[in-house]
């Protein structure tokens, strides 16, 4: 990847390692029913926010 990363005192392979670990949890977790529909909630409160500033 070729973004720049914020300056921090972790090393890149690290924060790799970790998404490495962590990414199939969180794409088993947006897969599951709890999941769906926590995402579904999370659109619709997004959608209600966005409805909020455009009739600022």
């Amino acid at each position: 990847m070729a973004k720049q990363q914020p300056d921090t005192n972790i090393p890149q392979h690290e924060i790799e390692a970790l998404a490495r670990c962590l990414l199939p949890e969180i794409q088993k977790f947006f897969e599951s029913p709890e999941g769906q529909k926590e995402f579904e909630e999370w659109k619709v409160q997004r959608g209600k926010e966005a409805d909020k500033k455009r009739s600022v």
